[in-house]
């Protein structure tokens, strides 16, 4: 099929605490280094009960520590919350540290749907315009090039590689403009997804970053032996994500398994998570493997990013183990 790298969220259960879920994503990230994935990345995300990657440069250099040969990053650092030089300099540490290793997923959104949050975060809750954002991506490129930008780190001789993470086709203009590889959300708004990377190929500029076009399509990603099984392991995720649709937001909680077996999924949001599970790949050896090809042959994509929403470590890691076979049977 293509290359496979993880997306990591740290999920945290209800009743968890954060060491446990920093250790679940260390776990992981052992294991798919093991089994050959190509990268590790991890969100920005903030307020959230279900939700522990607050701070990408931390756990990503934690993570570049605890494996070999895995590729780590952001997925991405939002640019709006943090001045360009900042994350360059964060970013540029962690490469001189394990060169040849990492990556710098560059995104727009604030990671939270909490006001306040934004505010603490950017002074503001008022939302970047585009030219904004597009001027501090180009001013954190500079940064990495050694240009024209300030001074990121004495005797660097090794900078992150730089990619857009976008999901609408405005986004994806971005990363074509600036010569960028493209990491897709397919698993935040599947709708967009086509569209998107059609203009993304389009209007694709050669850079000093890339030659051609590169894309990840991230997809939510849950395999186990039976469809069944899986649709058993999703239902706490599904009960977190039923809870944002209803409009909780930051307070959507994960419940444990044995909570979640007591849990209906509300019928008024039944039908629009079913919708989106569809665009996704749960179920089976053999449904997965079906829907990653289709998604691969639909978007011609050359990566694929898998986010596999389920908090026990073991049962996350088989899930990829079993999605990397699946990869290998193609």
């Amino acid at each position: 099929m293509v290359a496979l790298s993880v997306l990591e969220l740290a999920t945290v259960e209800e009743g968890r605490r954060a060491s446990e879920a920093l250790e679940a994503v260390t776990s992981v990230a052992r294991g798919v280094d093991q089994l050959g994935f190509h990268r590790i990345w991890v969100a920005e995300h903030h307020g959230y009960r279900s939700v522990g990657s607050v701070a990408p440069p931390v756990l990503a250099t934690h993570l570049a520590g605890a494996t070999a040969a895995l590729r780590v990053g952001s997925g991405g650092a939002l640019l709006p919350n943090h001045p360009p030089l900042a994350v360059a300099e964060q970013f540029t540490t962690l490469a001189a540290l394990h060169p040849g290793r990492v990556d710098l997923g560059i995104g727009r959104g604030s990671g939270t749907t909490d006001a306040r949050a934004v505010r603490a975060l950017r002074g503001t809750d008022e939302p970047i315009t585009a030219a904004a954002y597009r001027a501090a991506v180009v001013e954190l490129l500079g940064h990495l090039a050694g240009g024209d930008g300030a001074r990121v780190l004495a005797g660097a001789d090794e900078s992150p590689e730089p990619w857009l993470l976008a999901s609408s086709p405005d986004g994806a203009a971005i990363a074509a403009e600036l010569g960028l590889p493209l990491a897709i959300g397919h698993h935040i708004r599947p709708g967009n997804t086509i569209d998107a990377l059609t203009r993304y190929r389009d209007e694709f500029r050669a850079s000093r970053w890339r030659e051609q076009p590169y894309v990840i399509v991230c997809v939510e990603t849950l395999c186990a032996q039976t469809d069944e099984q899986a649709q058993e392991l999703a239902r706490p995720s599904a009960l977190a994500m039923a809870g944002a649709l209803q409009g909780r937001g930051t307070e959507a909680e994960r419940p444990t398994p044995k909570e979640a077996e007591r849990q209906e999924i509300p019928s008024e949001v039944g039908d629009r998570l079913a919708a989106l599970r569809a665009t996704q790949a749960y179920g089976s050896p053999s449904t997965v493997r079906t829907r990653l090809k289709q998604l691969v042959e639909r978007t011609g994509a050359d990566e694929l990013m898998l986010s596999t929403p389920v908090y026990d470590p073991a049962a996350r890691l088989r899930s990829l183990e079993l999605a990397a076979a699946c990869a290998r049977e193609e």
